[in-house]
């Protein structure tokens, strides 16, 4: 039995059509909504539903269910429709009458978000990890190579010299700040929708939901009921929105790293361990993961688009196209875990060519230094920029000592600070 099913059973077809792959998420769902059940039966001996004895039949009940669930012996499938069903018939069966009483003071509504939030909760605290570690490593590899040379691209074409420690120190940077935009969103999804039920809240019980709140560690609660079902896509949006963020700066990262790793650029050298071949080409050595992780950021926002579209115009209260807005957020966040890992792997094994990146740091990279040098002997820029340009052809390549060495400002080539991103980062860390 299904726990809304009355008199009249569904047939087999609505079912599957209504149920879709929900219950395969749900699987992911059932040691939060575990958690959830735990936090609103301690609320419910608050205010004389259950006792303390037979909370603590509950508990055990679903201490056994979490063993059950961890050794493959209980499921969430798609006749229970979600993993809800699952824990309450449990408790019922194990339980009885005390088991039928854990369901009282909430509906499905905000039971799967409440385990949704901490799911989400966990994973942008995950992915928030990931991307302080993948910065720390690109502040090493910037700490290495900030005195080795390599062409910066303006239009695909040579412009001026930068190295491969401003290269990576760049990227650095922008993960920093894509960490704001995940702490952001933990803070948004960290409120508890529980006790809002249907999003009309319930009669009779005076619920507490600050205390059950704080158990769950959520840091505040949704006071009006109806803004936790008007906020459905819209906290999911927020979530995408931030991984999407991360994604954006990967999938440049990822270009780069491609591009300089084809034999016209030859720049840097992948990890074998982490390129595939090919079924025909033996010579081939292809970049296969980070061409996935360039993909993922279109992925991602494919995801978006389903949160950006799907809750508008859509009048208030609960209607069953949000269950679709579950998928999109837990596909995301199971994705950007994926994608950061790839990167993790692959960064470490990334070396520069140093010969190539000498070969191809030519003359012509210098003039915009030339013109510099003659407006510091008094000639106005615009004439200094002119005499320059003329005399490209007679430019000479500079060693790095020699170049790096007029550079003056903090953050040019040769002048990295890789110390004060890791004193941003730690900040960051800290706050979380």
């Amino acid at each position: 039995m299904k726990l809304w099913e009355k008199d009249v059973r569904a047939e087999d077809w609505v079912t599957r059509f209504t149920v879709g792959d929900d219950w395969k998420w749900d699987n992911l769902l059932l040691p939060y909504d575990v958690d959830g059940t735990r936090a609103h039966g301690w609320g419910l001996v608050q205010i004389g539903i259950l006792t303390p004895e037979e909370l603590a039949e509950v508990e055990k009940g679903l201490d056994a269910l979490l063993v059950a669930f961890e050794a493959g012996e209980i499921q969430v499938r798609p006749e229970d429709e979600d993993c809800h069903t699952v824990i309450e018939h449990w408790l019922t069966e194990k339980l009885g009458d005390v088991g039928k009483k854990i369901h009282t003071g909430r509906s499905r509504n905000d039971q799967v978000l409440t385990a949704l939030r901490l799911f989400l909760r966990d994973g942008l605290r995950r992915a928030h990890t990931q991307t302080t570690q993948l910065a720390h490593l690109l502040c090493n590899l910037g700490e290495q190579h900030d005195d080795l040379l390599m062409p910066g691209y303006t239009h695909m074409q040579r412009a001026m010299p930068t190295t491969a420690g401003a290269w990576a120190l760049g990227y650095a940077e922008l993960l920093i700040a894509d960490l704001d935009t995940l702490a952001h969103a933990i803070h948004q999804i960290n409120v508890s929708p529980l006790g809002s039920a249907a999003g009309y809240g319930v009669p009779h019980l005076d619920l507490p939901r600050e205390a059950v709140a704080q158990r769950l560690g959520f840091r505040d609660v949704q006071t009006h009921v109806a803004a936790v079902q008007l906020s459905r896509g819209k906290m999911e949006l927020e979530v995408v929105h931030a991984q999407v963020q991360v994604a954006a700066t990967i999938n440049r990262l990822a270009s780069d790293l491609v591009l300089f790793n084809t034999a016209e650029f030859g720049f840097v050298a992948l990890p074998a361990e982490y390129c595939t071949g090919s079924s025909i080409m033996p010579q081939k050595q292809n970049p296969d993961v980070l061409e996935l992780a360039r993909a993922s950021y279109h992925r991602l926002l494919a995801e978006m688009q389903v949160l950006l579209t799907l809750p508008a115009n859509m009048p208030s209260g609960y209607h069953r196209d949000l269950q679709l807005t579950k998928e999109a957020v837990m596909r995301s966040t199971l994705l950007i875990h994926d994608l950061l890992d790839a990167m993790l792997h692959v960064l470490p094994g990334i070396s520069f060519r140093v010969e190539n990146l000498q070969n191809a740091t030519s003359p012509e990279l210098f003039a915009t230094a030339r013109a510099l040098e003659l407006v510091l002997q008094g000639v106005p820029f615009r004439e200094a920029y002119r005499q320059a340009a003329s005399a490209v052809a007679m430019l000479d390549a500079l060693d790095a000592p020699t170049a790096l060495s007029t550079y003056r400002t903090p953050g040019n080539p040769g002048q990295g600070l890789p110390d004060r991103l890791r004193e941003r980062l730690m900040t960051k860390t800290n706050l979380l």
